[in-house]
């Protein structure tokens, strides 16, 4: 089946990773259907991209992701992508709320979007599951801990799928980013602190941008369908690991 005949849903798809994946996917002629919370600004990069459709979703809430799933005709490709970082607070004095709300939409998120669209992907005969973790999935940081809880979450739950569904035709594939910089990342998990935000990235010459990740997405699901990319962690150049980055004065 050729792509322009396939359905991608990407969620978190109004800005950063997920805005560039759905256009690197419309570009590679996929229908995409666009979901996240902010319906404008999914309406207004629906009507950029062609055979692509706006759908106002938040994948914490269980029914609504039933009933989106339900308005599908169909789906090879899910890109879970919905997901972010709140704070930097020690585990002694880390808000329990943080910890939670991070662990709904990086972890239950992604549970809700597989166990509502897994029967369409099975029965395309040809299914593709994205998950979008983070080098913060593999690896411990301070300062980190109720995201790096999180994302472990999001990257064991992929592990799982993948062994529980082996011999049935869906791959699952993670992708798990490191340094990234866009515009939205930091300044939330920074709770709109311009400064604290952009001091992530001071002294970083190239941080990965979304469109880099969008591409690393895109070439893995656009394999033959018998290769599956289990894991591909992508940084950029000057970052050795979560702790180790390449700084210039």
């Amino acid at each position: 089946m050729t792509a322009a005949a396939r359905t991608a849903v990407v969620t978190g798809a109004s800005s950063g990773i997920g805005a560039a994946t759905a256009r690197q996917l419309a570009e590679a002629g996929y229908r995409v259907i666009l979901a996240a919370r902010r319906k404008d600004r999914i309406e207004a990069l629906a009507a950029e991209l062609p055979h692509a459709e706006a759908y106002a979703l938040d994948v914490t809430d269980r029914a609504a992701v039933d009933a989106f799933a339900a308005s599908l005709d169909r789906c090879d490709v899910l890109v879970a992508n919905a997901g972010g970082a709140l704070g930097t607070d020690p585990v002694a004095t880390a808000d329990p709320a943080d910890w939670r709300a991070m662990y709904e939409v990086n972890v239950l998120g992604v549970l809700n979007m597989v166990q509502a669209l897994l029967p369409a992907l099975t029965a395309t005969g040809d299914g593709t599951v994205v998950v979008l973790s983070s080098t913060a999935g593999h690896g411990t940081y301070e300062g980190g801990g109720g995201y790096v809880a999180a994302k472990h979450g999001a990257h064991v739950l992929t592990e799982t799928l993948r062994l529980e569904l082996c011999g049935e035709p869906v791959r699952v594939i993670e992708i798990a980013p490191g340094m990234v910089k866009t515009d939205e990342f930091a300044l939330t998990r920074f709770r709109g602190d311009e400064a604290k935000a952009a001091k992530v990235y001071q002294g970083v010459a190239e941080p990965l941008t979304a469109e880099d990740v969008a591409e690393t997405i895109a070439w893995a699901v656009t394999r033959p369908a018998h290769v599956n990319i289990d894991l591909l962690v992508v940084r950029p150049r000057a970052q050795a690991s979560n702790t180790k980055v390449h700084r210039e004065s």
